[in-house]
C-alpha cells in the first residue's frame, strides 16, 4: 500500500484545517483501553489451501453473485470446524464437496463470521473443500475505514448507472487490510495463504484484470463474457483482487514475462510515458535482492474514485488517478516532488517484501511497509543519483520527526486501537529511514546479502522482524540485537545537541555530544569528518551515552567537524556551527544533506548575516533542484543586499534553467518584487509547455497588471491542467464574474485535497457574490461535500464558517433558495 496517499493526505488535511481555521486548543483524548490489549498473531487452526470463485455483478443492486469452492486443511489439531470471516452477505448455501457431489453443513452466520459445522473430524493429512452460494452487497455493509483508507467495503462500484457522463463505469476491489472477505468468505488474515481461480463474468465490452494469469474468455452469447484467471503460486488473501471496465492495455514485458499497463481511453497514448520504466525498475530490483522477479506476470491499473494510494496486489498493482498524466503534465514531475513513481517503484517492490513474503500479522507490518518505502530512496539512487536518493530519504526523516505523536509509537507494535492504525509515518518513513541506517551500518554487500536470505528462506510464506534480524546476522556475522532492540521494539528517536571546542595551545578539538530525549540514550555509530587544511580525515566513531565528548589531536583548527558524515542517522539535531563554518560545509562536504543543512541555517539567518546571504547565493546555482528551490524560497527580497545579488540569478534562471520547477520558483520570487520591469519576463515565459512555469509567469503578472492576468487567463483556459489551473482557479474565485464560474467550479471538483484547501477561501466568496442563485448552489454543495468527504480531519467548523458567511451573502442578494442551501450543508456537517 502506497505512503504517499494515505500518509501525504492526512497531513495535507491536518494542515489544510490547522490553516483554515483558528487554533482552538483541544482537551486531551482520554486513555484508550484497545492501547492495552496485546495483539497476538492470529491462530492458525485451518490452513487456507485453494480458492476457487465464480463471480458475477449486479451493477443496478450494486451487488456481486459469487459461489466459491474453498479447499481447506486443519494446521496442527484435528477439528470439525471451519470460521471463514464473510462481511455483510447473504449465505445461500454451505455444503462439503466430495466425489463432485455437494452435501449441506449445519452453520451459523452473524454478518461478519460463518462458523460451520464440518462433516467429520479432520486431520491436517487431510484436505476438504466447502462450497459456499452467495451474495456480497458492498454498499449495504457498514464498513469502519480509517485515515489511511477512508473506506473499508472491499468491492467498489464506480458509477454503475453511468449517472455521471464524465466518469466510467467500474468495478474493483481493495483488500488491505481485512476487506477481501466483504466479496467472499476466506480465512481473511495476512498469516494464510492460498492458491487461487477466478471466473469472472462481465459485460463482453469491458475488459478485466486479476491476479496470475488470464487462462482463457468465453463469449457466453447473451452481451456478456466470462473471463478466467489462475494465480499457480500462493498468497495472502488481502492481496486477491479484481479490475472491471472500459480499459486499454499498453502491453510491454521483462525476461519474456507479460508487463501490462491498464488506463483509460484518454490517457492510453501515455501510457510508455506513465508506466514505461517498469521493466527497468524489476531488473534492477531482482539484481540488488539476489531473487527474480517471483511471479508470473505485472500489470498495472489505474481506476477512479480509489480509496487510497495504490494497492500491490499480488501480479496485478491498482493505481489512483494521480500517477498518471500526458506529456505536458509530466514535464513538471521529478521524483521528488510527485508521488506518481515512487508510488509505481514503492508497489513494485512489494512483489518480494509484502507478496512474495508477507508480515506474519499487522503488528510486523514494518517488513512489508518499510522496505516498500526503502525501495523509494533505492530507485532515486540508481536512476537519478545520490542526490536524488539522499532527499528523498531525508523527506522521510523530516515528516516522521515533524509527526507530533510518533516518537511515542514502537515501530513494532503489539498494542493498537485499530490496525489501519499501523499504517502510518512510524511504519512507513521511520521504517524506511531506520533501513537505510542498516544499509549504511552493515556495507551494501552484507545488507543486499541479508535480504536475499530472509526472501529465499522465507519465500510464499510469512516474515517478521526477529527472522530479518537472522537473515541480516547471518550475512553479515554482527550481533544485531541491540539495533532491533532500540529502534524495531521501541519508540522514538535521538534528540542531539553538538558543540564544539578547539583548544590552540594544545591543538586539540573537543566535540561534545547529548542526548536529550528522556529514556534511555541510544547506541549510535557514526562517521565524523574533520577538515584540516582543505583535506578531510574520517574518524568511526560510537556514541553509546547520553553524553559523550570526542577529543582529536590535530595539526591545525579545522575549517570543518562533520558529524554523521555519511547522514544516515535518524535524529533530531542541533548542531552548533558557526556561520563561516556552514559556508565551508555547502562548498566541501559531499552529500546533499550537508548542503540543505547549510541552506536551512541561511534561511534562519539571512538577510543579516553575510555568509548566510553567500550559502544562499550559492545554492541558487546548486547542481540539485531542490536546493535551488529551497535557496529561492529562503530568499527574503526586502533586504537590498540580497535582492541585488540575487536578481539577476533569479532572472537567469526563470530564463534558462533546465528544471521547469527552479524556472517557476525564479518567477513567483521575481513576481513577489511586483516590478513592472519584470513584465516581458512574465509574458515570454507564457509560451513555456510547462505548466508549472506558466502558472507562475501567470501570477507575476498578475502582481503587476491584475486586469492583464485575467484576460490572459482566458486564453489559456483550455489547455490547462496542475499549477496552471490552480492559478487561474485563484484569479477567477478573486477577480471572476459568472462568465468564469463553469471553470471555477469544474476545476474545483477535479483538484486534490490540498489545492481544494488552497482556494477554499477566495472560493467561497466567489460563491458568496455570484449573481446565479443556481451556480451558488453548485459551489454550496461542493463545499459541502469536501466537509463531509474530510470532516474527520477537523475542517468542518471552519466550512460552517464560510458557509454562513455564503449565507449573509446569498441573504443580501435576496437569494433565499441558497441561504437554504447552506442551512442544509451546514446541518450535515455538524
Amino acid at each position: 500500500m502506497s505512503k504517499n496517499s494515505r500518509i501525504a493526505l492526512l497531513s495535507t488535511l491536518l494542515l489544510s484545517a490547522a490553516t483554515l481555521s483558528s487554533s482552538a486548543q483541544q482537551a486531551p483524548a482520554p486513555e484508550n483501553p484497545n492501547f492495552k490489549i496485546y495483539r497476538a498473531t492470529t491462530e492458525k487452526i485451518n490452513d487456507l489451501v485453494h480458492t476457487k470463485l465464480d463471480v458475477r455483478f449486479d451493477y443496478k443492486k450494486r451487488y456481486l453473485y459469487g459461489k466459491e469452492w474453498v479447499t481447506l486443511k486443519p494446521h496442527q489439531y484435528p477439528t470439525d470446524s471451519l470460521r471463514l470471516d464473510a462481511k455483510g452477505m447473504d449465505i445461500k448455501t454451505v455444503a462439503v464437496v466430495k466425489a463432485g457431489k455437494n452435501t449441506p453443513l449445519k452453520f451459523t452466520y452473524d454478518s461478519l463470521s460463518l462458523a460451520i459445522k464440518l462433516d467429520k473430524v479432520y486431520r491436517n493429512s487431510e484436505n476438504y473443500t466447502i462450497y459456499i452460494d452467495y451474495t456480497s452487497k458492498p454498499d449495504e455493509l457498514k464498513a469502519q475505514g480509517s485515515a489511511a483508507i477512508s473506506d473499508a467495503k472491499g468491492l467498489y462500484f464506480i458509477n454503475p448507472d453511468s449517472a455521471s457522463k464524465n466518469k466510467p463505469v467500474q468495478v474493483w476491489t481493495q483488500g488491505e487490510t481485512e476487506s477481501s472477505s466483504a466479496w467472499f468468505p476466506t480465512i481473511d488474515k495476512p498469516n494464510q495463504k492460498t492458491t487461487e481461480e477466478i471466473y469472472m463474468t462481465v459485460p463482453s465490452k469491458y475488459v478485466t484484470l486479476s491476479n496470475g494469469k488470464l487462462v482463457s474468455q468465453k463469449n457466453n452469447g447473451n452481451g456478456t463474457r466470462t473471463d478466467y484467471w489462475k494465480m499457480d503460486l500462493p498468497h495472502s488473501p488481502y492481496l486477491f483482487m479484481m479490475a472491471v471496465g472500459n480499459f486499454k492495455i499498453y502491453k510491454d514485458t521483462w525476461r519474456g514475462k507479460e508487463v501490462n499497463y491498464y488506463l483509460e481511453p484518454k490517457y492510453a497514448p501515455y501510457a510508455k510515458t506513465i508506466f514505461g520504466y517498469t521493466p527497468e525498475a524489476m531488473e534492477f530490483y531482482s539484481k540488488t535482492l539476489g531473487v527474480d522477479y517471483p511471479w508470473n506476470k505485472y500489470a498495472q491499473i489505474v481506476v477512479r474514485d480509489y480509496v487510497s494510494g495504490a494497492m500491490e496486489n499480488t501480479t496485478a498493482t491498482l493505481h489512483g488517478e494521480y500517477v498518471q498524466g500526458t506529456p505536458r503534465q509530466f514535464l513538471d514531475r521529478y521524483y521528488n516532488t510527485s508521488q506518481g513513481e515512487s508510488t509505481v517503484v514503492h508497489e513494485l517492490f512489494h512483489q518480494w517484501f509484502g507478496d512474495y513474503v508477507t508480515a506474519e500479522s499487522w503488528s510486523n507490518l514494518t517488513v512489508n511497509e518499510s522496505f516498500a518505502d526503502f525501495s523509494e530512496t533505492l530507485w532515486a539512487e540508481h536512476k537519478y543519483g545520490k542526490d536524488e536518493g539522499d532527499a528523498h530519504i531525508a523527506g522521510d526523516r523530516r515528516q516522521y520527526l515533524g509527526s507530533a505523536d510518533a516518537a511515542a509509537k514502537n515501530l513494532l507494535r503489539f498494542h493498537y486501537n485499530d490496525k489501519e492504525d499501523v499504517f502510518d509515518v512510524v511504519t512507513y518513513q521511520k521504517g524506511g529511514a531506520i533501513l537505510y541506517m542498516l544499509r549504511n551500518y552493515l556495507g551494501n554487500e552484507a545488507f543486499y546479502k541479508g535480504l536475499n536470505i530472509y526472501l529465499k528462506t522465507n519465500g510464499l510464506k510469512n516474515g517478521e522482524a526477529q527472522q530479518l534480524r537472522l537473515a541480516l546476522e547471518e550475512a553479515s556475522g554482527k550481533d544485531l540485537n541491540w539495533f532491533f532492540n532500540q529502534w524495531y521494539y521501541n519508540s522514538g528517536h535521538p534528540i542531539l545537541n553538538i558543540n564544539y571546542n578547539w583548544d590552540a595551545a594544545t591543538k586539540t578539538q573537543s566535540i561534545y555530544l547529548q542526548q536529550t530525549q528522556t529514556g534511555n540514550a541510544f547506541v549510535l555509530p557514526m562517521a565524523v569528518d574533520i577538515y584540516v587544511g582543505g583535506k578531510k580525515e574520517r574518524h568511526m566513531v560510537w556514541m553509546r551515552n547520553k553524553a559523550d565528548t570526542l577529543t582529536f589531536k590535530l595539526a591545525a583548527k579545522p575549517e570543518l567537524v562533520n558529524v554523521d558524515g555519511d547522514k544516515a542517522l535518524l535524529v533530531r539535531k542541533t548542531d552548533n556551527k558557526t556561520a563561516a563554518e556552514f559556508v565551508y560545509q555547502y562548498n566541501n562536504a559531499p552529500l546533499y544533506l550537508d548542503r540543505y543543512e547549510a541552506v536551512a541555517y541561511a534561511e534562519a539567518q539571512a538577510p543579516e548575516n553575510a555568509d548566510a546571504r553567500k550559502i544562499l547565493i550559492a545554492a541558487l546555482k546548486d547542481k540539485y533542484y531542490g536546493i535551488q528551490i529551497k535557496a529561492i524560497k529562503a530568499l527574503k527580497l526586502t533586504n537590498d543586499d540580497l535582492r541585488n545579488a540575487a536578481q539577476p540569478v533569479l532572472i537567469s534562471l526563470a530564463q534558462t534553467d533546465k528544471n521547469n520547477l527552479v524556472k517557476a520558483a525564479a518567477l513567483n520570487a521575481l513576481a513577489s518584487l511586483k516590478a513592472s520591469g519584470n513584465s516581458n519576463l512574465f509574458k515570454q515565459a507564457l509560451s513555456s509547455q510547462s505548466y508549472a512555469v506558466q502558472a507562475a509567469a501567470l501570477s507575476g503578472l498578475g502582481q503587476i497588471d491584475p486586469a492583464a492576468s485575467l484576460a490572459t487567463a482566458k486564453t489559456l483556459e483550455k489547455d490547462s491542467e496542475g499549477e496552471l489551473a490552480q492559478t487561474i482557479l485563484g484569479i477567477y474565485a478573486a477577480n471572476g464574474t459568472d462568465a468564469e464560474w463553469p471553470y471555477v467550479n469544474r476545476k474545483f471538483q477535479e483538484a486534490e485535497a490540498q489545492g481544494q484547501f488552497t482556494v477554499m477561501r477566495s472560493y467561497a466568496a466567489y460563491v458568496g457574490r455570484l449573481q446565479s442563485s443556481q451556480y451558488a448552489q453548485e459551489g454550496i454543495e461542493q463545499i459541502r461535500a469536501v466537509g463531509v468527504r474530510y470532516k474527520q480531519y477537523g475542517v468542518a467548523p471552519t466550512l460552517i464558517t464560510l458557509l454562513e458567511n455564503i449565507k449573509a451573502q446569498r441573504t443580501k442578494l435576496n437569494d433565499e433558495a441558497s441561504a437554504k442551501a447552506v442551512d442544509a450543508a451546514i446541518k450535515q456537517l455538524q
